[in-house]
């Protein structure tokens, strides 16, 4: 196992978040996005000038992605997929499946090597039952359903050639890998890729330029690094026991942002986690990929 000494901790970028998530890194702009899922808000944090910048949403943000040749993202909202316009807060509706499920809400989602959406849905409030999917979106074949009977989806990220998609369902502590059939983007059968033990739950995760699978651990208290065949590479502890999502950025993608959560809380752990719901930065020796971006 590599030694997580090599990453440092270099930033805390403070937000307090509930439950920080789906954090990416803009390329165009270099800017970090991240979205606080519980208050209802995006964060565009500007990393020349060290400026964060608040959006509030119409709905809760589960996940979002760049749109190419647009300041527009497509956004997993709680009821829905739509483009929407952060500044304006427009919003342009694309499919809302589960309007008849109140109980059910987007959550996880990224966006493909071929430029497609993917984000599935969970049980709201007390996820114990199996209802939620992981769909895609896009232009030429609109929504569609790949899987079916999840407790909470998570943990969406693709390999560097796109051939493989990575998808968790938290509460079974499981990861799996599915083959991507293209041109249409079907899924293969399931493969389990990773298992954590307890407490650590997978959580948001990233693929960096090796192929390695880098996952949020809420419960645990670390990142874990997984080489292409699903061994720990790597075990990167981190000042909060609630993580929620990774990615890689910076001007030379070299650098580790960890979301964070404080839901559920109570004082005495927020003593003991004060940077709970905070952004952390690590400048690391692996590279990243850049974000990739919907096509329209």
């Amino acid at each position: 196992m590599r030694d997580s000494k090599n990453l440092k901790l270099i930033d805390i970028i403070p937000a307090g978040d509930t439950v920080g998530e789906c954090v990416l890194w803009d390329q165009r702009s270099q800017a970090l996005w991240w979205s606080d899922i519980q208050r209802s808000r995006l964060y565009r944090y500007d990393w020349q000038q060290r400026h964060c910048q608040l959006l509030p949403a119409p709905e809760r943000v589960g996940s979002f992605g760049l749109v190419a040749g647009s300041n527009l993202l497509i956004t997993a909202f709680a009821s829905g997929i739509a483009f929407y316009d952060p500044v304006s807060r427009a919003v342009d509706w694309l499919a809302r499946p589960i309007t008849d499920q109140p109980n059910v809400r987007f959550n996880d989602g990224r966006v493909d090597r071929q430029g497609r959406f993917w984000s599935g849905t969970m049980m709201d409030h007390h996820p114990r039952l199996p209802v939620g999917s992981l769909y895609s979106y896009d232009a030429r074949q609109g929504l569609r359903t790949h899987v079916s009977g999840v407790l909470i989806s998570n943990g969406l990220c693709m390999s560097p050639d796109g051939k493989l998609l990575y998808f968790a369902d938290s509460p079974t502590r499981t990861t799996n890998v599915y083959d991507v059939q293209e041109p249409d983007g079907r899924l293969g059968a399931p493969r389990v890729f990773a298992q954590t033990e307890a407490p650590a739950v997978p959580d948001g995760a990233a693929i960096d330029a090796e192929g390695c699978l880098w996952s949020a651990q809420w419960g645990g208290a670390h990142v874990r690094r997984y080489t292409p065949e699903g061994r720990v590479d790597l075990r990167l502890t981190v000042p909060a026991r609630q993580l929620t999502c990774v990615c890689f950025g910076g001007p030379a993608l070299d650098l580790l942002f960890v979301t964070s959560a404080r839901e559920h809380l109570d004082e005495a752990a927020l003593r003991e986690q004060p940077h709970a719901g905070d952004v952390f930065v690590y400048q690391t020796p692996f590279k990243g990929l850049p974000e990739e971006e919907y096509r329209p």
